[in-house]
């Protein structure tokens, strides 16, 4: 009797050792699995059918491997919650399986259903990095007021903006395309060279003082307002219309400068090239594999930390109703590296700030998070 007891007293000193190294081990962010617990209170508002195509596209990335982009192709923050690159394109996958059996089918989609998502879905809540937002919270009230159980919700858009050919005096500023040097270089050749290369030699300042135009170092692909620029350069993506006729351009590469985030954009030396593209695109590590994006479906974040292509499953919390809305987490930008309290929304396109303020007044600042993992 006293060996069995002994015995359970020695189990139970083990278990207890084992769960208080996990939880000293748990990332510094606090992230809770709540499965078990999780009921759906409020209506799923989402686009299945562009919720698909996003997630098609990021598991397309994905299948690309480790060995092609390891900075996000990993789930090295989450993996002791059983969230693996593997249990990521499963979720997506089973995304697009559903909606086109239910399509197929001519049934309403089951991914709307509450009983149908957690009967094949856990939910894993996301709070945020409280404690480092507070570090980088002065004079900004969003950071201030940064709640413990939801994650600060920006939203971002896609910029449309009249655009020329040739400069003139109200478009004054080029969206330049990679420098001459390295236009026939790809990603990889281009690290192995990069201290002669163009790319990485001047600031953004010194570029809006001419360096690049001056010295003919690289081709204009249009020409823009200061302010449509700023815009171009901060968003990724601008749509220009060119005397009518619309093009898409987004990021290509930039100059090894990183985003700043105590500077004000028009001050930042960050600057990126530009490329010619046929859709809306969201991360890539190169121009030529991004992943196309659809607005309300995507979202921007720390992928470094988190890892690519999370299905999230968010609540949406208005004046006078709440809503779950679910997205992919298929983009990224400078203001996410270290930063785990943070989700940018892909709103929409509009031409300028006030008309992106205007129709997005109403979302919160605020929502809660969960990561969507496949059962």
């Amino acid at each position: 009797m006293f060996f069995i007891q002994f015995h359970k007293l020695n189990t139970f000193i083990v278990k207890f050792f084992i769960f208080f190294f996990l939880l000293l081990s748990m990332p510094s962010f606090a992230i809770s699995f709540d499965a078990q617990k999780f009921k759906l209170k409020f209506p799923i508002k989402t686009d299945i059918e562009k919720l698909c195509k996003v997630a098609a596209a990021t598991k397309s990335y994905l299948d690309k491997g480790a060995q092609y982009d390891a900075k996000v192709i990993h789930s090295n923050t989450l993996n002791d919650l059983g969230i693996s690159p593997n249990k990521i394109k499963e979720s997506l996958n089973f995304i697009c399986l559903t909606y086109q059996q239910d399509l197929q089918a001519n049934l309403p989609s089951r991914l709307l259903d509450a009983g149908f998502i957690t009967k094949h879905f856990d939910f894993i809540r996301w709070q945020p990095d409280v404690k480092h937002a507070k570090k980088l919270s002065k004079n900004k009230n969003l950071l201030i007021n940064l709640p413990s159980d939801k994650i600060l919700m920006t939203k971002y858009y896609i910029h449309e903006a009249k655009a020329k050919k040739v400069k003139s005096e109200q478009y004054t500023h080029a969206l330049y395309a990679l420098p001459k040097d390295e236009s026939d270089l790809s990603l990889e050749q281009a690290q192995l060279e990069h201290a002669s290369l163009t790319r990485f030699k001047y600031t953004k300042q010194e570029i809006l003082k001419g360096v690049i135009d001056s010295n003919k170092l690289a081709e204009p692909l249009i020409f823009l307002s200061r302010e449509d620029l700023e815009s171009s350069l901060l968003q990724g993506t601008v749509v220009a219309d060119i005397n009518g006729d619309k093009k898409v351009f987004n990021v290509h590469r930039n100059n090894g400068i990183a985003y700043d985030r105590k500077v004000k954009p028009y001050e930042q030396n960050r600057y990126w090239y530009f490329k010619q593209v046929d859709g809306i695109l969201g991360y890539g590590k190169d121009a030529n594999h991004k992943i196309t994006v659809i607005p309300e479906v995507t979202f921007a974040g720390d992928i470094n930390k988190l890892g690519l292509g999370h299905l999230l499953f968010t609540q949406f919390d208005y004046q006078h109703h709440s809503e779950y809305k679910m997205a992919i987490l298929a983009d990224t930008g400078g203001a996410f590296e270290d930063n785990l309290y943070q989700l940018d929304y892909l709103s929409g396109s509009y031409s300028g700030f006030k008309e992106y303020a205007k129709a997005n007044k109403h979302l919160p600042d605020y929502i809660s998070v969960w990561f969507m993992l496949l059962k």
